[in-house]
């Protein structure tokens, strides 16, 4: 038989256990590296625009685009985008195996950054940025997913954390090349911010070889009637991670189960929605909370300090990289916690602090008390905390539910949730923001605080604690033999 051949029945295995069980290695950082990388292209790109934006609005940009179009219609199209990809993908991802997937979106995503640096009309922009949210929904889904499934336990909670927070590495960057892409002096006002788009293309095609050598899923193999391959996979893994730190410690525990070419799409959604509909509740609320947060305000923030505070366009840049910095250091310096406290605590925490600092600064920008530098450093503390929480929401829906639902799930919540905040909320910041009336402003960031609350109070309430546990434990497979009563709710 083949290596991609499919063989069901029924197996017990440890691959789970083994896979755990492993020390921190060389091995887990090449993961690190193949897969968690492309946020930080995404976060490049993304800040790129919300810079750019009032750049491409101005004559002689190449493109005749106004400023409300880029940070409201694009920056729609573009979630749009990234929620309808994570569902095509998601279920794909599922079905077909997380490599095949992460190899596919991030060649999708590649392809429509490099169309949108041809962009010479309006309607070409808005399609190829709809086009790259298309390719990024797939990668949430798909890295996500690959990512738990390879990393142990003990460490799950701040590598996921950090790796989705690793976006804001891109943000920096994103930040600081918009200086040099808007400024005339070095480059044409239509060419500066093509050249832009261009090297996240290069960037990505290293990271695309880099990703080759990531290996699939074992715990996905072993369910999908890929055994042998998994146990392949898991030695061959062992034995670079022995090389390097030593005889590894005995695994604990197996699991039986019966193996399945795939999962139906009925079953999944009544295994999610009606068999841990708590969790649903839970994903939702994260989501809807912080998509609102960033996808609204955070897209706007150039435009807030050229409306409110006459920063020129070509320095908004270094006000957005101070906060894209709060937003990195949050899950990076928080990220341990999370395995150490638990995800209850810190969950709720992030996000209800987050919530009521955004509500301080919105009372204190109502009473004409900020300026530019001011404005800046209250975000980058709201920021600190609402990135940790963020970050959390991707880690919550990616492991609270079953293994076969895994990709699906995260797509569900990331586009359903998104498309809440995601979406209505660019437009409807953008729409306030360019009134030019501080009491507008201002109720856009009351908005965005109060979601954030209401899904820290939800998280105190129905977080699960799913800190240094087996994937299987929290939420055993739906092809696991029944020897237990699984967890629900």
């Amino acid at each position: 038989m083949s290596v991609g051949a499919t063989r069901t029945g029924t197996v017990t295995s440890a691959i789970p256990a083994r896979l755990d069980r492993l020390p921190w290695a060389r091995w887990h950082w090449s993961v690190v590296v193949g897969l968690g990388t492309v946020w930080i292209l995404d976060g490049l790109e993304v800040t790129v625009v919300g810079n750019i934006a009032s750049r491409l609005s101005e004559p002689g940009s190449g493109l005749p685009i106004t400023s409300g179009e880029v940070t409201g219609v694009a920056a729609a199209l573009y979630v749009a985008g990234a929620c309808s990809g994570a569902l095509f993908w998601g279920r794909l991802t599922d079905h077909y195996g997380r490599k095949k997937l992460f190899m596919i979106t991030l060649v999708v995503y590649l392809s429509a950054t490099a169309l949108t640096a041809a962009s010479f009309q309006t309607w070409w922009f808005f399609l190829f940025r709809f086009l790259t949210g298309f390719g990024i929904g797939g990668e949430y889904a798909a890295i996500n997913s690959a990512i738990d499934e390879l990393i142990p336990a003990f460490y799950r909670g701040r590598v996921d954390l950090v790796i989705n927070g690793s976006f804001w590495l891109g943000a920096v960057g994103g930040s600081l090349l918009s200086i040099v892409a808007l400024n005339t002096r070095l480059l044409p006002k239509d060419v500066g911010w093509r050249l832009t788009f261009a090297l996240g293309v290069v960037l990505g095609l290293v990271i695309l070889v880099v990703r080759r050598h990531v290996p699939e899923s074992p715990r996905w193999l072993l369910i999908h009637g890929r055994h042998r391959e998994a146990e392949r996979v898991v030695a061959a893994i062992e034995r670079r991670v022995s090389a390097e730190k030593g005889p590894l410690p005995r695994p604990h525990g197996a699991i039986t189960v019966h193996q399945r070419a795939g999962i139906g799409f009925g079953t999944i959604a009544r295994t999610v929605f009606r068999d841990y509909r708590r969790r649903a509740v839970l994903g939702f609320s994260l989501f809807i909370g912080q998509a609102f947060l960033y996808n609204a305000i955070t897209f706007g923030f150039g435009a807030i300090l050229t409306t409110f505070f006459d920063v020129p366009t070509g320095n908004t840049g270094y006000y957005f990289a101070v906060i894209a910095f709060g937003n990195f250091f949050g899950p990076l310096l928080l990220g341990k916690l999370f395995d150490s406290l638990g995800r209850k605590v810190m969950i709720s925490s992030t996000y209800l602090l987050s919530g009521l600092l955004l509500f301080a600064t919105a009372w204190l920008f109502d009473r004409g008390a900020l300026d530019a530098v001011t404005l800046t450093a209250c975000w980058s503390v709201v920021l600190f905390f609402a990135s940790a929480g963020a970050s959390s929401a991707y880690l919550t829906v990616s492991e609270v539910f079953p293994m076969e639902t895994r990709a699906m799930s995260i797509a569900f919540f990331y586009a359903l949730g998104t498309a809440a905040g995601g979406i209505s909320g660019p437009l409807l910041f953008a729409d306030l923001t360019n009134t030019g009336r501080v009491g507008d402003t201002v109720l856009a960031f009351r908005i965005g605080a109060a979601l954030m609350c209401a899904a820290g109070v939800v998280a105190a309430l129905l977080a699960v604690p799913a800190e240094r546990r087996s994937l299987e434990d929290i939420a055993r497979p739906l092809t696991a033999a029944p020897t237990e009563k699984p967890q629900r709710g």
